[in-house]
């Protein structure tokens, strides 16, 4: 489609500087002949408004002749050549304007009024050559949005993988432990073991269910951490307990699904787990004006084995937060007297 002619609002801002360029032209036959304002007008008026739309043929010129790949030699001469015509045939249906008006209308007024057809050629030859270099620049204008279009949406694409590798690391790692704790339990406890199964069923069905979703609620997100907890308790029965301290205005607000998954596997395998006596994993949000904090403290055995596991499931929600918020999110982690804390600040939005 032609630029200006699909578009209403650049249609009517090109109009109207022709027809400031359609008074200029009236002030010129005014000044330089024995001529009046009216008829001058009526000459100068409809010609601006024609080679308005004479000039606008010359787009399809700039579409097949790009300055990037056109010697400047042959465009230099395809425009004087293509404007030359132009020009001509701008000042013949300018001739024939004025003696369609002498004779349909005869008036003294109109029997002074003379075209000067150099002076028009060469204003005619300027004014297209005007409209290339403005056409030539919209041109760049539309390659260059679309270049940053293209770039843009590479940059989405490359963000939504990334964020579905990421999350796909989630499942298969949480999946093989609660795999494991099945198979101990089978001989240890079938009933525990039916239990789990059961419950990890259901906590798979809503995390696929959510996990598709670019965000989810921090409700939803809560209900599928208790869900994984509730899993692990079977486990590991009256040494897990879990405490919730629910800021009820922050659940609204919109996190990447998943996100506390990795933080609360990480309270259980390298904080619970290690402690004879377990412990009690507490969660905590917080809705600070149009920041969202989520907060997990867990106790922990400061003597324990610290394997590179502990840091991948933190490790994929630090990735996870530079992809979708870039510098506008963070998990801070810290350890002191035995408890492990790890803190979400993310935006609260809803």
């Amino acid at each position: 489609m032609h630029p200006i002619l699909s578009d209403k609002r650049k249609l009517a801002i090109y109009l109207l500087a022709w027809l400031i360029i359609g008074i200029l032209l009236a002030t010129l036959l005014v000044a330089v002949g024995d001529v009046n304002w009216i008829p001058a007008f009526i000459l100068t008026l409809p010609m601006a408004l024609v080679y308005a739309f004479i000039c606008l043929s010359s787009w399809y010129l700039c579409r097949a002749f790009p300055l990037a790949k056109t010697d400047f030699l042959k465009l230099s001469l395809i425009y004087l050549i293509s404007g030359s015509l132009e020009s001509s045939l701008w000042v013949l249906l300018g001739q024939g304007w004025l003696w369609l008006f002498q004779h349909a209308s005869p008036h003294p007024a109109l029997d002074n009024v003379i075209i000067d057809s150099r002076l028009f050629f060469g204003i005619g030859l300027v004014l297209y050559l005007l409209v290339v270099a403005i056409l030539y620049l919209i041109v760049a204008l539309e390659e260059t949005r679309k270049i940053e279009e293209r770039s843009f949406q590479l940059r989405l694409l490359a963000q939504e993988a990334e964020l579905r590798a990421l999350r796909a690391q989630i499942d298969p790692h949480f999946l093989f432990n609660s795999l494991n704790s099945i198979s101990a339990l089978t001989t240890k406890s079938p009933e525990a073991a039916r239990n789990m199964t059961v419950l990890l069923a259901d906590f798979f069905r809503k995390s696929l269910k959510l996990g598709a979703q670019e965000s989810i609620s921090l409700s939803q997100e809560i209900e599928l951490a208790l869900g994984f907890l509730q899993i692990e308790q079977v486990r590991f029965g009256e040494r897990l307990k879990v405490e919730q301290h629910i800021d009820e205005s922050a659940l609204p607000c919109l996190v990447p699904p998943l996100i506390l998954q990795p933080i609360v596997e990480n309270a259980v395998n390298h904080g619970i787990k290690h402690l004879i006596e377990g412990g009690t994993i507490r969660l905590h949000t917080e809705l600070n004006g149009s920041r969202l904090s989520i907060v997990v403290e867990n106790p922990c055995d400061p003597d324990r084995s610290r394997t590179t596991s502990s840091g991948l499931g933190l490790a994929n929600i630090r990735n996870r937060l530079q992809t979708s918020f870039q510098k506008d999110a963070r998990l801070d982690v810290s350890e002191h007297n035995g408890m492990f804390r790890a803190e979400l600040a993310l935006p609260a939005n809803e």
